[in-house]
């Protein structure tokens, strides 16, 4: 090799040296995760944070409905002792949904107050979670000596922003927006003339009416969260800390908010430095499928098939809803693959298979996959959106709603009520989403949106992660506006100022004019009299 030619080699590597990202050595991650399909998100960074070499530690609870099943995967896990049992937490999560799912919607007072009551048992669950937790000085006392690097969360459950705090530890939030906490807490702009709260179905292309209901909702809803917040949480934060402190403080302390959405769902918005998308960083490329799951797939022929899905929490729908929706599929040409565990609807067609469990991502990466019919959970809201497949939209509860929405606004999905469902509405809804071509373009266009990316999600997220282990927190990406009062945020004091200098100058103007106006008078009768 000549000089020339080992020069040039040496340029390329010392440049690829250059270019490549800094990596962390291995360290020590602290994660308090969430439940149900918050867990199998969490669960993918997890697993990619211990196959880069670091160290991870899960916290949860004795009572736990998922994590226990999971703790053979790499990392520690420590189980806090609750008062309360797994059939607990899983009856009280049924309630919740019976409540939410068909009484909410006949708008019956009665079922408010039943859903409220459940989703209270829910948070006295998770305040006891958090002082057995903060009750073990002794395991405090242990993670202050292990060091720990960072604290990554999700604040479905709450209590991880607390943890950071006690520890003194730099904190990653993993979060589904709401746009309340981030806007409230994490000072995240939010517009109200194009930015819709998440529960009433608006996009940013708003009319006066839709951005008066708006701005009286996010007003509304703002002040109904501050107070519950005050209320519920503040006093055990207070409690544990030993001084004054909320809970938005401690979210506001946040070093980085990992975003489960990117721009191919959301309305466009304002953005701040230590904001990060990571939507979709658990899909990936289809695997083969089970060989007798693969047989039926193929039996479908040109028409393909249709993956039916409603999420890891709903177990059971009712006799009358399961029929009418089987009633439906058993009319379309399509073969069907349904994860449902339910009892087996009488009008169950030979085209439709029931299953406990289907590899969904798997499925929708199939290319017989024509249509997604889904509750609407994130999750498989981005696996439709990786593998390019056209939604319809049946939300139950939570963001679904919202999640549909977004969809159906770019007109990749069409919602429908499961509540006042008919069997045609279904069958014809399906037929139009597979055979109209304008679903297929749009969410295809999504999905090139989707890969059309610098870096992975997955990556990004747990680079930002590891960005945070390296500078010992990322402060320098948090704007000023959280060390500003409410009133110095929207300048009002500068208001008050400048007006109060107007006021003080009109009133000199006019005192002034007055001065000279009577001056002038007095001299003209002067002069008058004198004549």
């Amino acid at each position: 090799m000549s000089a020339c030619r080992r020069a040039a080699v040496c340029c390329v590597f010392l440049l690829g040296l250059i270019q490549t990202p800094p990596c962390v050595t291995a360290g020590k991650i602290l994660i308090w995760p969430g439940e149900f399909s918050h867990w199998l998100y969490m669960k993918t960074i997890i697993n990619e944070l211990t196959a880069r070499g670091h160290n991870v530690t899960v916290v949860t609870h004795s009572a736990t409905p998922f994590l226990l099943a999971d703790q053979s995967l790499g990392y520690n896990m420590e189980i806090i002792q609750v008062p309360y049992s797994k059939n607990d937490v899983m009856d009280n999560n049924e309630r919740i949904l019976q409540h939410w799912i068909y009484d909410l919607p006949n708008i019956n007072i009665q079922a408010f107050l039943k859903l409220s009551k459940s989703l209270d048992t829910m948070m006295e669950q998770n305040k006891a979670f958090c002082r057995a937790l903060f009750a073990r000085e002794d395991l405090l006392e242990k993670w202050r000596k292990e060091k720990f690097d960072v604290v990554l969360t999700d604040p479905v459950i709450i209590g991880g922003e607390l943890l950071a705090q006690k520890l003194n530890l730099p904190l990653i939030i993993n979060v589904r927006p709401f746009y309340i906490m981030e806007r409230l807490c994490g000072q995240l702009p939010a517009p109200p003339s194009y930015v819709p709260a998440s529960v009433l179905g608006y996009t940013d292309h708003m009319d006066f009416l839709q951005r008066v209901k708006n701005v009286l909702f996010i007003v509304f809803n703002d002040l109904m969260s501050m107070f519950l917040v005050t209320v519920k949480w503040d006093p055990l934060f207070t409690e544990v800390m030993g001084k004054p402190t909320t809970l938005c403080d401690a979210l506001s302390k946040a070093d980085i908010w990992l975003i489960r959405t990117n721009w191919e769902f959301e309305y466009q918005r304002p953005l701040l430095p230590n904001f990060k998308f990571v939507g979709g960083l658990h899909c990936k490329p289809a695997k083969p499928l089970p060989k007798e799951m693969e047989d039926f797939v193929q039996s479908s022929g040109d028409d393909g098939i249709v993956v039916f899905s409603l999420g890891s929490i709903i177990k059971n729908l009712t006799k009358e809803r399961a029929n009418t929706i089987a009633s439906a599929l058993g009319q379309i040409p399509q073969k069907v693959l349904w994860r449902y565990t339910g009892e087996k609807p009488d009008t169950l067609a030979a085209n439709t298979r029931l299953y406990d469990w289907i590899p969904q991502n798997d499925l929708l990466g199939h290319s017989k996959t024509k249509a997604f019919i889904t509750h609407g959970g994130l999750n498989g809201i981005y696996e439709a959106i990786y593998h390019g497949v056209p939604m319809v939209g049946m939300p139950l509860f939570a963001d679904q709603p919202d999640n549909i929405n977004h969809m159906k606004a770019k007109g990749a999905a069409v919602k429908l009520d499961i509540n006042t469902l008919r069997t045609e509405d279904l069958k014809q809804t399906v037929d139009d989403v597979i055979n109209n071509p304008f679903y297929k373009e749009n969410i295809m266009r999504l999905s090139r949106i989707h890969h059309d990316q610098p870096m992975k999600p997955l990556d990004q997220a747990v680079y930002w992660i590891e960005y945070v282990m390296r500078h010992k927190g990322a402060k320098h990406l948090r704007v000023e506006a959280h060390n500003l009062t409410w009133y110095q945020y929207h300048c009002l004091d500068v208001a008050a100022f400048l007006l109060c200098v107007i006021a003080l100058v009109m009133f000199v103007f006019v005192k002034t004019c007055r001065w000279l106006f009577r001056k002038c008078c007095r001299k003209t009768s002067a002069k008058s009299k004198k004549e």
